[in-house]
């Protein structure tokens, strides 16, 4: 079932994009081998391989041939062949891009097409002035433009390499990233947007700030959390802990590592294989997984005592450090990491309690994105795709837990869009989607109802009719994970974080070597402040450096407030105050800074 994107014009234009980069490399480089050339968010993608390593330099005359290429006008026509006429295309040599010698990848395509199912190519087709014809051929589904034409607004971004089907034991293609829009007023804003990405770039801003850093010793995709790094976890474990002791939630702690056994049977170890770590066996030749999930983990804590209706709704809580194999070209920085923690609640209720529980996660979840600042969000209902096999239960089941996200959001008066094919195997899901200060959206907190794995587990409670009945989970995590939210909390703050959530709040800046004593006695009284429920977060910079150095560091370091001490303010009992937002406040009394910005 196609989604929305791929009913989209602009799908189809960057998919044309796609070919018609290809159709340029295969003219200006003969011997290149074509796989395959989706289009993407945002843009479109070929993956190829060459004779020669190709350069980033060299991006720049494929775009040009393929600017020509487009001016030419050519018509895009899809044309439906046998299995057997279909290898005979991809074998004649006459056709560029096709014949033996590059015929690789799209011998092996074709040959993953199921039997009884459409083979299409789609040819772009022109005629000279001299009434020589030319063409393009590549096998694909679609769909596309009519013309090349229609394909005006593009740019060609970077290279990377890419395992052939994403296996590592395949050989590594060029990977060739562009973007395509169908204005060049909307190609324009996203190139600008770029560049401001780059300046916000988590993984630059984080090494800048000192909050986290990657080790080639510790291995990829597992981030070190620096003291600063720390304490930003800290504070934001300690407002959702908070607010989930508010709500009834009870906290448990789980370990991270499993015998298979408990992941074969929730059906994770068939359908989530390839993200698992390799598995482990000790000396009784039992298998340990790292774990993937917490989840069959806290129905293992349910299932460990008989519950009562009047036991219900329980509200599990952890923050669980999971481990899950990413790709290293799939790795990006905090934002996708190998091991991560999630804020991860499981909560199982009667048929009764759905809806009203339901309602309370989504609650807790805007609650969240409030405090944060991230206001402007829509909510997506993942739903089964009925054409795939990967999903496990009955549809009854499915079909209750879909209609219980849905009153929820009805209910609570939310707009929501509904995405086919994007539950998870054990049951639909709601997805907060965020956009963030430069309007990319990013797919955060999360909510899912499952009538499955109470089923797969036998979990049972006892009615009030005296029978023994099946709970249904809710599986919630508001930030889906501290990793994920701190990347994108810290590009969408471009690492000013608001004073609440900043790891220094304040800099303490002696002037000189005689303030340095007064300035840590300071500092202690401002610890001593309670901010938002937590102790006022505070550092001395005593070096021997001069006061303008101090500043722009503090400034680099993006600290809130800079209070500064010299030999008039001790004599007067004020301090220099600067603000990161407003600059050079003047002097003043402790006593007005505190009250004014620390405790309101």
């Amino acid at each position: 079932m196609a989604t929305a994107y791929e009913q989209t014009y602009l799908y189809r234009l960057r998919h044309s994009a796609a070919h018609l980069m290809a159709q340029a490399v295969t003219e200006l480089y003969p011997g290149a081998k074509l796989s395959i050339g989706p289009p993407v968010e945002n843009g479109f993608y070929y993956d190829i391989e060459f004779e020669t390593p190709l350069r980033e330099e060299d991006l720049a005359s494929i775009e040009k041939r393929m600017k020509e290429l487009s001016k030419l006008d050519q018509r895009i026509e899809r044309t439906e062949v046998s299995r057997d006429d279909a290898k005979a295309l991809i074998l004649d040599e006459s056709i560029p891009g096709m014949g033996p010698a590059v015929a690789e990848y799209k011998l092996q395509l074709l040959d993953a097409i199921p039997e009884g199912e459409a083979i299409s190519f789609y040819d772009q087709k022109r005629t000279d002035r001299e009434g020589v014809h030319h063409r393009f051929l590549d096998l694909c589904r679609g769909p596309h433009v009519d013309t090349t034409k229609e394909i005006k607004h593009f740019k060609l971004m970077s290279i990377a390499g890419a395992y052939w089907r994403g296996n590592v034991k395949n050989k590594q293609l060029t990977r060739i990233y562009g973007t395509a829009w169908e204005s060049a007023e909307e190609l324009e804003a996203y190139l600008h947007m770029l560049e401001e990405a780059k300046k916000r770039d988590h993984r630059i801003l984080g090494r800048e700030l000192q909050l986290f850093m990657f080790s080639s010793k510790v291995g990829t995709g597992l981030p070190l959390w620096l003291p600063k790094g720390a304490t930003l976890r800290d504070v934001m474990v300690d407002f959702l802990k908070k607010e989930q002791v508010k709500r009834g939630y009870d906290p448990v702690v789980t370990p991270n590592i499993a015998n298979i056994k408990l992941y074969e049977k929730s059906g994770h170890v068939v359908n989530y294989r390839d993200k698992m770590f390799p598995f482990m066996q000790d000396d009784e030749d039992e298998i340990y997984i790292l774990k993937p999930m917490n989840c069959p983990f806290h129905i293992e804590i349910y299932a460990s005592q008989m519950r009562s209706y009047r036991d219900l709704p329980i509200r599990y809580a952890e923050f669980g450090t999971v481990y899950r194999y990413e790709q290293s070209g799939e790795v990006a920085g905090i934002l996708r990491a190998r091991g991560f923690t999630q804020d991860d609640a499981h909560l199982f209720v009667t048929p009764e309690q759905l809806q009203d529980e339901f309602v309370g996660v989504v609650d807790i979840m805007r609650t969240v994105l409030q405090k944060l600042g991230l206001n402007d969000f829509r909510m997506r209902v993942g739903t089964k795709d009925p054409s795939s096999d990967k999903y496990v239960g009955h549809d009854d089941n499915w079909e209750a837990a879909t209609k219980a996200i849905t009153d929820a959001c009805d209910k609570l008066g939310l707009d929501y869009e509904v995405s086919p094919g994007d539950a998870a195997f054990y049951g639909p899901k709601l997805d907060l989607i965020i956009k963030d200060a430069l309007g990319r959206e990013w797919q955060m907190g999360t909510v899912q109802v499952d009538y499955n794995l109470p089923e797969r587990f036998e979990l049972e409670y006892i009615a009030e009719d005296g029978k023994p009945h099946r709970p249904i989970m809710i599986h919630r995590a508001p930030f889906g994970s501290l990793e994920r939210m701190i990347g994108l909390l810290t590009e969408q703050y471009a690492g000013a974080f608001p004073l609440w959530l900043s790891p220094v709040q304040v800099a303490v800046l002696p002037i000189a070597d005689r303030h340095a004593e007064p300035a840590h006695e300071l500092a202690h009284k401002l610890r001593e402040l309670i901010f938002d429920t937590r102790n006022v977060r505070v550092s001395v910079d005593d070096r021997r450096e001069t006061l303008g150095k101090k500043i722009r560091e503090a400034q680099l370091q993006k600290v809130p407030f800079m209070v500064i001490l010299g030999d008039k303010d001790l004599e007067n009992g004020t301090v220099g105050v600067r603000s990161r937002e407003d600059g050079d406040l003047g002097a003043m009394p402790v006593e007005e800074f505190i009250r004014r910005f620390l405790t309101g």
